[in-house]
């Protein structure tokens, strides 16, 4: 019996949903006898739900305690999410979650889960040569997906990658299959970020250049998650190429002095700069009480149109983000590709070329006459890329990545420092907090190895 695509959804989607009561996301398991995708169109309806695919995608639990805003007092007791506190406060294990299931995690592994249910149904249907753009769709977009989430959950409870010792660190239990009876462990990092890449890779040779809707993922999409892979990697040469390629199909950006800074929302969804679009939200991010540092909010000078585009008048909550509303962007622009390439060109000495990517990118953010940015001082040109990776990407999953690859270097290292009632909350460099703990629920069903921190 041929059943419809939204139908399929829904089923799975409920079928989902119960089981996550039950067991851990990393043995959850779709009961196929009730729900049976059999068509390229039905796999195709379960990659476009956004609300599956496209959400909580970017470490928030990150974001929240990268250091770019504050709590007032007054306002702490409306945070009401106990893992959100903690996050906030870098808290440490024990109490993280009290209880709760860890939004990051449960939600990247449901995903996950689809993404495998996904690519286990389409390697069933062979297709004819008139549908064979449309299977490969579908399978490069459930890899792209795996991938992202597997990224995006690396940068949360993964220790920093090192090439050196990634061999021997803890990494992701990489769940590629949902055979209930496979028993995971955590695989190494590097056997991570391989994966990672292994997908990504594949991706990149079934995805259409660019995407019908900025909701599916692309060829460009999969070079622009490989140069944010590379460049957590430290791998720059390879960075900068995937970077490169990014912009080579695209580069657009927007002129941020044509935005309508007074209002509530100035960037647009799907705007020119998007290559692939997926947001996430926490309740302490709600602008009505997330207040930005003036460490950051001095960060833009006379001329910059973020600082208006960005943050309200009084400089104090944030508004400007990708998705156009409250929620924030957390997906992939041509903004953080010119960054990528930039540092990469820096990095290899490539000066002339590695101010060029930033004055392009300015530019395009600023009103009146704009001044060149120049140097011919390695150290100095880096420190601008890094700094204009902070004024670019705030509250976009970002920052804690960037803080976490960056402090090992002394020149780049950062305290992170917040008082609450009176009470002084530091997070130094390097510190094991970085990596934040494993939901409490998957470590008792499933006896993985929890973080040292």
């Amino acid at each position: 019996m041929k059943i419809s695509s939204s139908r399929i959804l829904s089923f799975l989607l409920v079928l989902l949903l119960l089981q996550s009561c039950k067991k851990e996301w990393l043995e959850a398991k779709p009961d196929k006898s009730l729900v049976i995708p059999e068509t390229i169109k039905d796999y195709q309806s379960l990659l476009d739900n956004v609300g599956l695919f496209n959400t909580a995608q970017a470490c928030g639990l990150g974001e929240a305690g990268a250091g770019d805003f504050y709590i007032t007092d007054a306002n702490w007791p409306a945070v009401n999410v106990n893992q959100e506190k903690a996050a906030y406060t870098w808290s440490k294990t024990e109490g993280f979650y009290n209880g709760e299931l860890s939004q990051d995690w449960e939600s990247a592994y449901k995903r996950v889960l689809n993404a495998n249910v996904i690519l286990n149904g389409i390697e069933k249907i062979k297709p004819m040569n008139s549908a064979q753009q449309n299977w490969n769709n579908v399978k490069g977009s459930a890899l792209f997906f795996r991938a992202f989430d597997f990224f995006n959950l690396a940068q949360g409870y993964c220790v920093n990658y090192n090439f050196a010792s990634a061999n021997q660190e803890l990494g992701l239990p990489l769940k590629l299959d949902y055979d209930v009876n496979v028993k995971l462990k955590r695989n190494t990092l590097q056997q991570t970020y391989d994966q990672i890449i292994k997908d990504l890779e594949t991706a990149v040779d079934l995805l259409g250049i660019k995407p019908a809707v900025k909701t599916r993922p692309s060829k460009q999409a999969a070079y622009a998650l490989l140069a944010k892979t590379y460049l957590v990697m430290g791998n720059y040469e390879k960075a900068g190429r995937y970077a490169n390629l990014t912009l080579q199909i695209q580069g657009n950006l927007l002129d941020y002095s044509k935005l309508n800074s007074a209002a509530a929302f100035p960037v647009t969804r799907f705007n020119a700069e998007v290559i692939f679009h997926s947001l996430f939200y926490f309740g302490i991010f709600n602008p009505t009480r997330m207040n930005v540092t003036p460490g950051l909010y001095g960060e833009y000078v006379a001329g910059d149109c973020r600082k208006t585009i960005f943050f309200g008048s009084t400089g104090l909550n944030f508004k400007g983000s990708y998705n156009g509303d409250r929620n924030l962007f957390g997906g992939l622009t041509t903004g953080e590709m010119y960054l990528i390439r930039a540092e990469t060109r820096a990095r290899a000495g490539e000066l002339t070329d590695a101010l060029n990517d930033l004055n392009i990118l300015r530019k395009s953010r600023w009103m009146g006459v704009y001044v060149d940015l120049s140097s011919t001082d390695p150290e100095l040109v880096l420190s601008f890329v890094v700094k204009e990776r902070r004024r670019e990407l705030p509250f976009r999953g970002i920052r804690w990545s960037d803080l976490r690859r960056l402090n090992p270097d002394s020149r780049f290292a950062t305290t992170l420092t917040r008082t609450i009632f009176g009470n002084t909350y530091t997070l130094p460099p390097n510190d094991k907090r970085y990596v934040l703990p494993i939901d409490e629920q998957e470590i008792r069903l499933s006896g993985i190895q929890q973080n040292e921190r």
